[in-house]
């Protein structure tokens, strides 16, 4: 029996393959990600899978757990030709966008999303996910259009609306974000996506303090490196170095290879006056993929 199960996969193009939905954590800029995630539960099909179709769904699945996304986009594409009108299709090339996104596949990954929309035009994770590949590419328009879409579709959507809320605040639109987190409150009072936006809001307005109490209220419930990330940088601000220590060294043990903690530690180091420290933190950060002029005016070097 083929398996359709959520795999959660650690990284910047998080997301899920061989779903029913098939739906991915948003990329937003700088990294931030909602975290209103749908229960993380494997999702079971009881199919009759003795079809070539299934089989190669199975195969694809085997090399999806081994993280090859190649091989398993590969399989993929043969079940997709065995049965060109299987109703399962729109998962199935929403699958293989993702798995050419974590390639870097981008252009292709976005005309397999368009075409699993053609198939599905309501479908609200597809969206999500398409509008999340545009604003990697950078073509922020065309996310709005499909994150708007979604608002349209689910009026109780929030995650759609958090990702709007934070690209009207890249464009330096503070009214118009707060507008949409408001209104994240208004569909659930006790959204974290709405205290993690509003935080965002108060940091990027120099209200340290206030961010990090809001993103503290999401951190107790449900903590994230990426949170913690934001919390350690108020603390910083603040100097509050042993408090930004420990956000830092937390959110490492969550994801070790994230550039940018680097980058915050190397600040740390810095305020300590532990220049051999912050200079390995530089290095370790350009490595893991930033650019070294980005690193060293980022600490004010």
């Amino acid at each position: 029996m083929a398996v359709f199960v959520t795999l959660f996969v650690a990284g910047h193009a998080a997301g899920q393959v061989i779903d029913a939905v098939g739906k991915e954590n948003l990329k937003v800029p700088q990294g931030l990600k909602p975290k209103e995630q749908k229960a993380q539960t494997p999702l079971l099909n009881d199919i009759d899978t003795d079809t070539p179709y299934f089989q190669y769904i199975d195969s694809a699945q085997t090399y999806i757990y081994s993280h090859d996304w190649a091989v398993a986009e590969q399989w993929l594409l043969k079940a997709f030709k065995e049965e060109p009108e299987n109703p399962s299709n729109s998962m199935i090339l929403s699958n293989i966008a993702t798995l050419q996104r974590y390639q870097g596949k981008l252009a292709e990954a976005v005309k397999n999303y368009s075409l699993a929309l053609d198939m599905t035009p309501h479908a609200v994770t597809l969206l999500l996910n398409r509008a999340a590949l545009y604003v990697q590419m950078d073509s922020v328009p065309l996310a709005i259009a499909d994150y708007e879409r979604v608002c349209e579709l689910d009026m109780y959507d929030t995650e759609a609306r958090y990702s709007l809320g934070v690209l009207a605040m890249e464009r330096g639109d503070t009214k118009l974000a707060e507008d949409y987190f408001t209104e994240i409150k208004r569909i659930n009072p006790n959204s974290g996506l709405y205290h993690e936006g509003m935080g965002l809001l108060h940091k990027r307005s120099g209200n340290h303090a206030r961010a990090a109490e809001l993103f503290t209220q999401v951190i107790k419930v449900q903590p994230s490196a990426q949170l913690l990330a934001h919390r350690a940088d108020c603390y910083l601000a603040m100097k509050k170095l042993n408090d930004a220590a420990a956000d830092i060294r937390a959110a490492l043990e969550m994801t070790p290879d994230d550039p940018y903690l680097y980058v915050l530690r190397a600040k740390l180091n810095k305020l300590r006056f532990q220049r051999d420290d912050m200079n390995r933190d530089i290095d370790t950060a350009v490595s893991l993929g930033l650019p070294r002029n980005y690193v060293t005016a980022t600490i004010g070097e």
